[in-house]
């Protein structure tokens, strides 16, 4: 897909978030875990996606589709079945689909780079109706398996899906609310946390998906600037 085509697609800015998040994670997890190298790959794995994500290429969401099969079994591991389900019932296929919306819509034949969408009241109307309906099914669905903290869980459930709609939509506010859903991921982990020291790692995982989605969210705004300019 020509990923990297120059030295330079990444700004110093970019260069240096890439790093100091890798570091962060791999020094947390040698700090508080040292066993669970399944929790450290995904968290590179995840933090990589982001920083593609936040230049709009389709190559973010194909790592977030190996992400979220590695999130998913980790959140097995401790009874966050509503994040399990979410990543491996949602978040991954709605990865694939929007993988197939970035790349089928680049800007001006721009493979490395997705053509931003203004979202019409239409979509709006349409996205948070099925996020109510999620929200609600999922929470009968949570309970039913005993989910831990089964309030923060169907939350996630809820920003989760509203985050991967408007990827599809090619929107820049699916930063924005993936940056709440890394918030309520923080919460939840910081609970797992007081059982399991091990967990500190995926929580500061989640800290750092935070300054990426925020990131992510400020540089589609310019970008978006950008193309309507250059259109």
């Amino acid at each position: 897909m020509g990923i990297i085509k120059k030295l330079n697609y990444f700004s110093l800015v970019e260069k240096l978030l890439l790093f100091g998040s890798v570091s962060f994670i791999v020094i947390s997890f040698l700090i508080f875990d040292r066993e669970n190298y399944m929790n450290l790959i995904a968290s590179l794995i995840g933090v990589t996606s982001l920083i593609f994500c936040a230049k709009g290429n389709p190559f973010g969401p194909v790592l977030m589709i190996i992400f979220s099969l590695f999130y998913g079994y980790i959140s097995f591991t401790f009874s966050y079945f509503g994040e399990m389900i979410t990543y491996l019932g949602m978040t991954l296929p709605m990865s694939v689909i929007a993988f197939i919306s970035w790349f089928k819509n680049p800007y001006k034949e721009n493979k490395s780079q997705v053509e931003i969408k203004e979202l019409v009241k239409k979509e709006i109307l349409t996205m948070c109706v099925l996020t109510l309906f999620v929200t609600v099914v999922f929470y009968y669905i949570l309970d039913y398996f005993d989910t831990a903290n089964l309030i923060p869980s169907t939350i996630s459930v809820s920003t989760s899906f509203m985050a991967a709609y408007l990827t599809y939509l090619r929107s820049e506010y699916f930063a924005l609310v993936y940056a709440a859903n890394d918030l309520v991921l923080i919460i939840l982990w910081s609970i797992a946390s007081f059982t399991d020291a091990s967990y500190i790692s995926v929580l500061i995982c989640f800290i750092v998906f935070l300054i990426n989605d925020l990131y992510s969210f400020t540089n589609w705004k310019k970008m978006k600037s950008v193309q309507k300019m250059g259109n």
